[in-house]
């Protein structure tokens, strides 16, 4: 991953919002995503194919689920931003704290 393919994929309000939000939890599933951001299931997946095959997140089936995790692939440098995303948006953390308590998945 190079730094113009990363922040490419962080410059769409959407794609910061999941992968903040997937950074942030771990690993989350389309639903837990559409429901927490208001947003269609193919916006939500279209954004995640792109953010899939850009080689920020990666993705695991469990039975008709697919979860969504950040690369641990990514350079170092992708991962510490990442931390800095999670850590410093102090806003987000109170409007998606109900998120990890809750699975819309299940």
């Amino acid at each position: 991953m190079d730094r113009v393919n990363f922040f490419k994929c962080l410059s769409d309000e959407t794609r910061l919002s999941i992968v903040t939000l997937v950074a942030e939890n771990k690993e989350l599933c389309v639903c837990d995503l559409t429901e927490k951001l208001n947003l269609s299931q193919p916006k939500i997946s279209r954004h995640l194919a792109l953010l899939r095959s850009s080689g920020l997140l990666q993705d695991r089936r469990q039975s008709q689920w697919v979860y969504y995790s950040i690369n641990p692939e990514l350079p170092i440098w992708c991962h510490d931003i990442l931390a800095l995303l999670v850590n410093g948006s102090s806003s987000t953390s109170q409007d998606l704290s109900t998120l990890s308590l809750k699975s819309y998945c299940e």
